[in-house]
């Protein structure tokens, strides 16, 4: 089965047969493990070991962690990618959308303001979490519609904290965020 997973602008294509796990065509050794009563993943890919956070965020949407970073990630199947191209429905690089907390925790910085243009990847707020801080990054690049908390605020799982919109190609100004 082959899968194809976008993380930001890179898009890495994925093919499973059996025990057999190529990652851009190249042959990989690859174990992912739950760690019990936690949202952690262990990922051994070879000899190397990293502990991620994955929360599932439903039809093939997920957010990643790993040390502080945080990404959007999507997998879609050879399946759904050709009918997404036959009726049109291929996701959007720049789009309206809600971001919401992957966990409960505290907002402890706002980084954008409504109106701003943002770039896949750009820090929107960083979120406290059980002793670590979390920067919650845009999945896509976009304008901010809206910002739906403030610094101090505690958040639950799946609560909106920012609301983006499209990008204008006309509009000036409003520089990518950081």
């Amino acid at each position: 089965m082959k899968y194809f997973v976008q993380i930001g602008a890179r898009e890495v294509v994925v093919e499973i047969e059996g025990d057999a796990i190529r990652v851009d065509g190249e042959l990989v050794s690859a174990v992912l493990e739950p760690l019990p009563g936690t949202p952690l993943r262990q990922l051994r890919l070879g000899d190397r070991t990293v502990v991620l956070e994955v929360v599932g965020g439903g039809r093939g949407a997920w957010e990643l962690g790993h040390r502080g970073e945080r990404w959007a990630a999507e997998v879609v199947d050879e399946r759904t990618r050709h009918i997404r191209t036959l009726t049109g429905g291929e996701r959007p690089r720049s789009g309206a959308g809600e971001v919401k907390a992957p966990m409960p925790g505290l907002v402890v910085r706002v980084l954008v303001e409504p109106g701003q243009r943002v770039e896949a990847g750009a820090g929107l707020a960083v979120l406290e979490a059980m002793k670590m801080e979390n920067q919650i990054k845009a999945p896509t690049a976009g304008v901010v519609v809206a910002v739906r908390v403030a610094a101090g605020q505690a958040v639950e799982k799946g609560q909106v904290l920012v609301a983006l919109g499209p990008v204008d190609e006309g509009q000036p100004g409003g520089g990518a965020a950081t």
